[in-house]
């Protein structure tokens, strides 16, 4: 996959440039691809990192690589995480967090463990599929200036030594912890008070070893904390803290945005590494981005709907990286149940059901009484699970026997919004339980607001 493939952004031009090609920007780069979207990636590297650095990915993100038509895939690849346990320095288990056998209701398992380098092949294979997308490696952008209708990417060839000029109308920068794209944007990140360094060990075991076990492991040691995650196939993982008064703290960028310019994944947020949560919460970013940058360049919205992606998705950060912060200086069972939500016990499988947060202010329609919360994902009356039915697109999921008046039900065609109604039970219940008669869910699968009559229903088509 290295140098460049397809004709788009060859003559320098795209609707979206990509700077970094990790498994965010890679992976936002299959959602633009999927939407039609002229994009162009940008990779310093000749290739991808060869050795891992995530090891763990939650259902949702697993959802997430779903949309891109890449879940089967990725799947043949990953370990169910059968969960974690807690450890104390005389070797006794403090308790134990198991993850549910069974699949979630987003569909999916709750925790996979995989090898990065495998992930990083199987996303970029995946954008051969578009005509739309391309990418260009050993290309480093060293400025960005905005000019009438886009920006101006300045770029050297590391191949050549020539400077190249690059016109995109946005530019999302997925360049890591060190991102060009945040210095561009100028404003000094926060820390959020994880100040340890910790040594990662990855190995390769030449002969079984079933003592070590499939449980992760937290050693909550005070003189020195350690972690065991048993990986993919022989891959074996230590991460063991050091104590030498160096400073890593974890940060979150503000603002994400500056106009034309937008941050996701490391660039945006860095995160403590104790619930797996680094490159899940870049995902998450990209799936709430891609779809409202689709729609601006294709003109079905107004460019201020891009101001909803940092109000919804930086509080929801924060909320992860203070509960990881807070877990990561745990030493006890008493220390740990205080630092998590009220009603939320650590041990119950439902655990991070319960812990995950909400989307922050932003997009809303229709009753907005509902969590914002992401949609549970029900199998059909057909066998096939909700978004095989939905695709990439706005969903109106209404009770069977409620009818939308014709000239609305004919909007939402017009606008794309898939309506479901499917008398599957476990959709049906879903909705009983919500006391609603139907719930209109957004791209990236999150609740976008919900009706609980008629009257509110019609309102509700109107706003999608």
């Amino acid at each position: 996959m290295a140098g460049q493939y397809h004709n788009v952004g060859l003559n320098g031009e795209a609707e979206v440039a990509i700077v970094g090609y990790g498994p965010v920007g890679a992976t936002l780069a299959n959602l633009l691809g999927q939407s039609g979207i002229s994009t162009l990636v940008l990779e310093r590297e000749e290739a991808a990192y060869h050795l891992p650095r995530a090891v763990h990915f939650d259902d949702e993100v697993m959802r997430v690589f779903d949309t891109i038509g890449l879940a089967e895939a990725i799947e043949q690849t990953v370990h169910i995480s059968p969960g974690m346990r807690f450890i104390d320095a005389a070797g006794r288990c403090l308790l134990e967090w198991p993850r549910p056998k069974k699949r979630t209701p987003q569909g999916w398992h709750a925790s996979y463990r995989f090898h990065q380098p495998d992930l990083e092949r199987i996303l970029r294979q995946g954008l051969t599929r578009f005509p739309s997308v391309s990418v260009r490696t050993r290309i480093e952008a060293l400025a960005i200036d905005e000019r009438a209708g886009g920006m101006t990417i300045r770029c050297e060839n590391l191949r050549t030594g020539h400077l190249e000029r690059i016109r995109a109308r946005y530019v999302v920068g997925c360049d890591g912890a060190r991102s060009f794209i945040r210095r561009k944007i100028g404003e000094t990140p926060d820390d959020m008070g994880f100040n340890e360094r910790w040594l990662v060990v990855d190995v390769l075991l030449n002969r079984p070893k079933p003592q070590l076990g499939d449980f992760s492991i937290q050693y909550c040691n005070p003189a020195r904390s350690a972690t065991y995650v048993c990986g993919t196939g022989n891959r074996r993982r230590w991460e063991i803290a050091l104590h030498d008064g160096e400073d890593n703290a974890e940060i979150v960028a503000r603002p994400w945005r500056l106009g034309r310019l937008l941050l996701a994944g490391d660039a945006a947020h860095q995160t403590p590494p104790f619930l797996g949560q680094g490159m899940c919460a870049g995902i998450r970013d990209v799936a709430n981005l891609a779809w409202k940058l689709a729609r601006v360049v294709r003109r079905k919205d107004d460019d201020a709907l891009l101001d909803s992606y940092e109000t919804e998705r930086a509080p929801h950060v924060r909320e992860y990286i203070a509960l990881a912060v807070q877990l990561g200086g745990l030493i006890n069972t008493k220390a740990m149940q205080a630092a998590l939500p009220d009603g939320c016990r650590l041990g119950d499988p439902a655990m991070m059901e319960s812990i995950k947060p909400q989307l922050g202010p932003g997009l809303a329609a229709g009753w907005t009484g509902l969590p914002r919360q992401v949609a549970p994902q029900p199998v059909l009356s057909n066998g096939r699970r909700l978004d095989a039915r939905v695709g990439y697109a706005p969903a109106l999921l209404v009770r069977p026997d409620v009818r939308l008046p014709s000239d609305e039900a004919a909007r939402l065609a017009e606008r794309e919004v898939v309506v479901v109604r499917d008398p599957a039970p476990a959709l049906q219940e879903w909705l009983a339980d919500l006391g609603v008669i139907a719930v209109a869910v957004r791209p990236d699968r999150y609740l976008l607001g919900a009706a609980r009559d008629v009257s509110e229903l019609v309102a509700l088509a109107r706003e999608i």
